[in-house]
This record gives structure tokens, sequence and C-alpha cells, in this order.
């Protein structure tokens, strides 16, 4: 009666199509220079790398494995060869405000030669300087106006002496330069005690003398005071004269060399800097006399360093626009950075201090991130967004944004930002900044989604052969023959849990076929045949499926109680994958329900308990709404169910097992026994249709490895959702067991087909009048919960009356 629910063994078969591929290795195949099932991943990726407005940035999302990082790098690369190489930037000095160095931009490989081209020119002034201003020309020209200078300050002090002489007084210089008036007898200056001798009107006399002497000089002082400063101005005029026709020789060389107007502007200011400080150039570099062991050198700040060029950004190796993939986007790595240094325990800075970040590295280009690098940095990304919001990248010190005091920092001027920005991420991570940060969405317009799986035809079938030869050749491996690669293709419908998909997880075939490499090799063979491939993942199975082994262990020694024959109620064989890293397997869990007299509905044990997920518990709440709407709608249903999965500890979530957990409060209820050789996964809807589920090869494999272990009856099998005979990629054993009759898969589409595959009694249908015909399933449900209510109904009549 059940074996019309049983799938066909045309159904297994998932056989790779090897009318598809023609070749007899992959050395006769064409390298694969393309992606492979992610044309609408590739056509976004495509569309935000040409679009040149502000805001369309990319954000590829997708599994890892799936080649996005790989196709980003080669994507990008591709891009770039076809755009020109970014200009050079330069950090200089700002002479009218030091602490905010100016940045200056040059062509390619300008930068390079304009430092070259400045330090040779400092060096050659500061050597010619010096020559010129030890020259005798310019030591006659200072000393005609030294001598200018003196024959005028001596006709004055001639008028300072006469008149000091008519008071009887003369005019005696310091050592601080200063002139005292001492008053005089007989052409000499009188002495302490010739003074102490004086009568108070003669020193009333001389204190009378002195001040009208002091008002009849003043002008004449003034008059020398203007002297000297006419001789120092002379003099000054004389350097910069002096200067100016040697600093303009040069300067004018580099403004014909360097025809850009910023640095027109720098150059122009330089020139008019070192003609100012002429006389600090012409005394830099000697040291003082007291500093005999050179302890203020440290703080002696040499006038050559504000003229020299910081190389920010050097691109005359490039031949074309950069791609940087930026693997720790912390927050100056991403902005730049500006380094101190400790000058007897004061950290100092300059703008020879300021380094680029992967911003500046990537500016005309392309800069790749992984977004969850970027994001475990919030400043950086934070930093990140305000470059891309403003089109300029800003230096700037993280102790100033967190408002920490920095004792010598500077502003270095921002330098203009246009690049592509390429987040990979998972698309958790996607969502979550596209709901939480509104600037995401305005940065970020462009998702490239990659796919975990694509359509097996025989285009990609043939893609995917081509990709095995790519590697072959790339990697140096061993050529596979068609079989082989019929092979590879069968586990990737394996991966892809469908026999009409590929996966587009890449990494999980590479390893694949790595391994198969090594296998072939080490036989001495120079083909990869069919045998290892499944060599390859016997051992991959091998070296992670020791918690599987140690399960199937327990089965065997009965400390799992699980039985495989056999009949019984309210419990049944349900079926949960359980991972360890990268293998996970299929483990069978008893499921055992208690239905009573009662109201509180269905009990979930294991939410009781807190091992249970919110979708397991929204499964047990569905299977409430199957019941009340089959059974309790002219009454309530008065019934209480305690639902379990019996030996399991860790946990249960997922909803694949709520069909399972249904038969079995169906059989209690019922008091009809349920097959203990048939195990059963599929979700349920309220309206009792089956649903489909995952893993659900691994869950077969997994029951039948313990049918195996404790014997085959020939009965044996498994009951699964009918949309999951699509995603049946079972393995050889199993498949062959199938065939011989020793195991068997049904598939239902809804909870009737599937109470009588597991209990040989109809279902059965409701009549026009609500009733059941007598002797089916809901029959035997529905006879139970009225007898129930009945009970309850007169338990009640008879405490009311005992009241």
């Amino acid at each position: 009666m059940i074996d019309k629910y049983k799938i066909s063994i045309s159904d297994l078969d998932h056989k790779c199509e090897v009318n598809a591929l023609d070749f007899k290795t992959t050395k006769d195949l064409e390298p694969l220079n393309e992606m492979i099932g992610q044309d609408r991943a590739l056509e976004a990726l495509d569309f935000g790398l040409q679009v040149d407005k502000k805001g369309y940035n990319i954000f590829v999302t997708g599994s890892s494995g799936t080649g996005r990082s790989s196709y980003v790098d080669f994507i990008t690369h591709d891009m770039a060869k076809h755009k020109q190489a970014p200009d050079d930037w330069i950090y200089v000095y700002n002479f009218n405000n030091p602490h905010s160095p100016i940045a200056l931009c040059l062509k390619k490989g300008q930068g390079k030669q304009f430092v070259k081209d400045i330090n040779d020119t400092m060096i050659k002034l500061k050597g010619e300087i010096k020559n010129t201003f030890s020259s005798k020309d310019y030591e006659n020209l200072k000393s005609k106006l030294i001598d200018e200078y003196d024959k005028e300050y001596e006709k004055t002090m001639t008028k300072i002496d006469d008149k000091a002489s008519s008071y009887g007084f003369q005019f005696n210089r310091l050592e601080d330069n200063t002139m005292i008036s001492v008053p005089i007898k007989e052409d000499k200056p009188l002495t302490e005690e010739q003074l102490r001798d004086l009568s108070t009107e003669e020193m009333d006399k001389l204190k009378e003398q002195n001040s009208s002497l002091n008002l009849e000089t003043v002008e004449l002082f003034n008059n020398l005071r203007v002297i000297g400063e006419k001789l120092e101005e002379k003099l000054r005029n004389l350097d910069k004269e002096t200067g100016n026709k040697l600093v303009k020789r040069y300067i004018d060389k580099l403004k014909k060399k360097y025809d850009v107007s910023n640095v027109q502007k720098y150059l122009t200011i330089l020139n008019e800097d070192i003609i100012t400080n002429i006389s600090s150039i012409r005394s830099n570099g000697e040291s003082k006399k007291d500093d005999l062991f050179g302890i203020f050198e440290v703080n002696k700040e040499d006038i050559f360093d504000r003229y020299q060029i910081n190389l920010f950004m050097d691109n005359s190796e490039k031949e074309h626009a950069p791609v940087i993939f930026e693997a720790n986007p912390t927050y100056y790595n991403l902005i730049g950075s500006i380094e101190y240094t400790n000058e007897m325990g004061v950290m100092k800075t300059d703008f020879t201090q300021i380094k680029p970040g992967a911003l500046h590295m990537a500016n005309g280009g392309y800069l790749v991130i992984q977004a969850k690098d970027l994001l475990m940095n919030g400043f950086a990304w934070e930093a990140l967004k305000r470059s891309l919001m403003t089109d300029e990248i800003n230096i700037e010190s993280l102790e100033r944004q967190l408002g920490y005091v920095v004792t010598s920092t500077i502003k270095p001027e921002p330098i203009p930002l246009d690049l592509k920005v390429i987040l990979i991420g998972d698309y958790y991570t996607y969502s979550v900044l596209y709901n939480y940060d509104e600037d995401f969405r305005k940065l970020f317009k462009v998702m490239s989604d990659f796919d975990m799986e694509m359509k097996k035809n025989d285009e990609n079938l043939m893609k995917m052969a081509r990709f095995i030869a790519t590697h072959c050749r790339k990697e140096n491996l061993n050529d596979f023959s068609k079989d082989a690669v019929c092979k590879v293709l069968e586990y990737s419908s394996r991966l892809a849990e469908s026999k009409n998909k590929l996966s587009s997880q890449f990494n999980q075939l590479v390893e694949i076929i790595y391994e198969a490499d090594y296998w072939s090799k080490k036989d001495g063979n120079d083909v990869v045949e069919p045998k290892d491939i499944l060599k390859a993942l016997d051992k991959k199975m091998f070296r992670n499926n020791k918690y599987e082994e140690k399960t199937l262990e327990m089965f065997e020694d009965e400390d799992y109680l699980l039985d495989v024959k056999g009949r019984k109620i309210g419990e049944i064989n349900g079926l949960a994958v359980v991972g360890t890293g990268e293998y996970s397997f299929g483990k069978p869990s008893k499921i055992t329900v208690s239905t009573y007299a009662g109201k509180f509905g269905i009990i979930n044990i294991e939410r009781e308990a807190k091992t249970s997920g919110s979708i397991h518990d929204k499964g047990v709440m569905i299977i409430s709404g199957y019941l009340g709407q089959k059974y309790a709608k002219d009454r309530p249903l008065g019934l209480t169910a305690s639902v379990v999965f019996e030996q399991l500890y860790s946990g249960v979530d997922g909803d694949s097992a709520s069909s399972t957990e249904l038969y079995a409060i169906l059989s209690s209820i019922a008091e009809v026994p349920i097959k203990q050789n048939i195990a059963v996964t599929g979700s349920v809807n309220q309206r009792g249709e089956i649903q489909p589920i995952g893993g659900v090869n691994e869950k077969i494999e997994g029951f039948y490895k313990v049918c195996k272990i404790k014997g085959f009856t020939g009965d044996q099998g498994v009951m699964i959702p009918h949309q999951n005979v699509k995603n049946l990629m079972l393995n050889e054993e199993v498949i062959e067991a199938i065939k011989s009759g020793t195991f068997h898969i049904y598939s239902v589409k809804t909870i009737d087909e599937g109470i009588e595959v597991l209990t040989d009694i109809p279902a059965g249908k409701q009549n026009e009048d609500g009733s059941y015909e007598e002797g089916c399933i809901h029959y035997l449900v529905n006879k139970k919960l009225e007898e129930i209510a009945e009970k309850e109904e007169t338990a009640l009549k008879e405490a009311l009356q005992d009241k």
C-alpha cells in the first residue's frame, strides 16, 4: 500500500552528463579566464566600477569560497590597466603657517625629480652663499658702507664731545655700548675722592650742568642711532641684493622646469624666504661658543630643514592606476599618519614626518577591504566614510579626535580623493550596515551578490571542466581524465544539495582537486582518475569525522536508545544534522510523546529546559495550530501533549522535525503504533502540508549507517518531503542499497500521506458532517479527543454537584 510513496531509482540518478564533456583529459581544454555562474554579481560589479559618480562604491557580498575576492582582484587589476597612473604628491613647509604643511601635486615621476632638484639647489646655494659673502667684491661693498657710517659717526661724536667739553664733561663708552657723561677738571675725569670733596653747592651745579648737557645732546645721540639703523638697513639690503642675484638664478631654473601654478607659487615664496633669512643661512652650522659638549644641538633648528621636501606619494614606478588590498585597515593605515620624534623628552614632529595611508596609495584607482576587518576598527570606518563624503583625505591625529592633548602637532593640507572602494563581506554585514548606517546607503549604492550555486547545464559543466584545467596548469597538477572531472562535478552538485545545480564554493572544489592530485602522484600516475577523487573525498571525511564515529559507536553499544525495527506508540525516529566545523553528518534521535487529559496544549520539553531554539519553538506552535484547526473547531482541545528529543543535551533548533513530532502526537492520541524502521524528516505548516528541509543527504546517510550497525531488515528507510527529491545526492553505497531493496526512501506531500506510510492505516477523509470514516487515523484521534472531552465534562458536573 505504501509502495506508491517510494521514490523511483531514476530519482536517485545524479551522474554527470558525460556527453556534455567533449575531451579526454583536461590537457585538451583551454584555460578558463572568466567567472562561472555569477552573471548577476559580475554585472553589478562591472556597473559599479564603470559609473564615475559619487557614492557608487561597491559592497561585494556572498559566502566565503565563492571566488568573490579572487574575481575582485582580477577585475580591478584588469580595469586598472586601462587607467593612467596617478600624479605624485609632495608636502612642503608652509612659510606663512608652519603648522599647516602644503600639499603639492606633480605629474607622475616629477615628485622624485623635484626633491632631487631642490636638494641639489640648496646644497649648491649653501656653498655659493658662503663663497659670495666672503668674496672681495662683497667685502669691498660692505667696507664702503661701514666707512661711510664711520665718517658720519665720528662727525656726530665730535659735536657731542665739543658740547660736553663746554659743560665741563666728557662722554665715556661702557662695555654694553651705552654712553655715560663724566665731569672733568683740567681735561681729566674727576676721581671718586675728588667728587666726595666737592661741596653741596658744587655738586648741585654739576647736576644742573649734566642735565643741561643731556638736553643739548639728545638730538645728537638720536642722530647716532639713526646712522646705525641706516647702516644695518644698508647692510641688509646689500645682503638681499647679493643673495637675490644668486638665489633667483637657481629658482628661475626650477620655475621653467616645473610649470605648475601651485609649485610656481611655492618657489616664489621659497625665494623670498631664503633672501629674508640669508643672514641665518650664512651663520647656520656654527656651534655656540659656550656649547662645549654640544648639549644644545638637539634643540637647535637647522634653517635648511624648512627647505626639505616630503616625497609623500611617489608613483614614478607605476604603469597604471593602483589596486590596493588593505589587509589591516586601522585608522592610521587607512588615512595616513604623522610620526613623532622624542627630543629631550618632548614629542615633536614636522611636515617631513607625514606618512601616507591606503587611501593615498589607492588614490586614482581601487581600494579593496574586507568589511569585517574594517568594522573592527570603528574609527577607521568613520574616517573612510568622511573621506568619501568630502572627497578628500585629512590626516589627523586620533588623539586629537579623542580630545587628548598633543604637545606638538601639525595639520597637513588635505589631498583630493578620487577612487573606488570595494568592501567584501557577507550578506548579514551588508544588511546591518544598510539598515542602521544612513551614510552607508549613500556611499555604497551598488551590491554585487555572489551566489552559492549555479545551474547545471552543458555550458556550466564545460566551464567547470576548464576551471579544473586552469588549476592543473597554474599549479602544475596532473591532468584530470573526463571521468575524474565528472566525479568532481558530482561532488559540486552534492555541495549544492541539488542534482540540478552546481556549487559556487570553488574553494572546496579546489581542495579536492589538490588532494586528488596528491594521491594520483603518490601512486605514480600522470592522470587523475575517479579513484583518486573518491580517495580524496574519503580521506577528507576521515580527517574530520571522529565525532561521527564516536556517535555511531554509542549507537552500536546501545548507549543511544534507538529502535530500527518493530512498532511503538508515541515514538518515532527523527533526523538531525550535526556539524563539526567543515564536516556535517546526520544523527537519528528518538522522539517520544506523552498525551493525557488537560488544557496545557503541547508542552515542548526542550523549550521548558531552555535547550530549544526559536525556530524549533515556532514549529511546535505550528503543530498546535494544525491540531486546533483539525480537531478543535467545535470544542476545546482538552489535551496535554509532552514532546521531547530523548538523549539530546546540546540543544535543538530548526523546524525540520515538526512533522516528525506531529506524527508521534497523532500516534499517541490514536494509540496506533508507528514503524520504527522508518526515520522521518520534514517541516509542516498549519494545513498539514509537508515543507522541504536542508541536509537531506546527510540525514538519510546517517540513518542508513545506524541501520547498518544494528542490522538491515529489508524494510528500513527514510521519509522525506517530496520537494527534497531533487536534492538527493546520496553516496554510492546508499544508492546500491536502495536498488537492491535493502533500504528505501519515501516522499510525501502531506501529513495524511506520511501517517499512512508510518502506520499502514489511511489518514481518512472528512465527511460533509465533519466526521471521519471509521478506522482511519483521524477517526481514532477524533474519537479519543471526544472521550477526553466527555470525561472532563462528566468530572466537571460531578464537581458542581458536590458543591
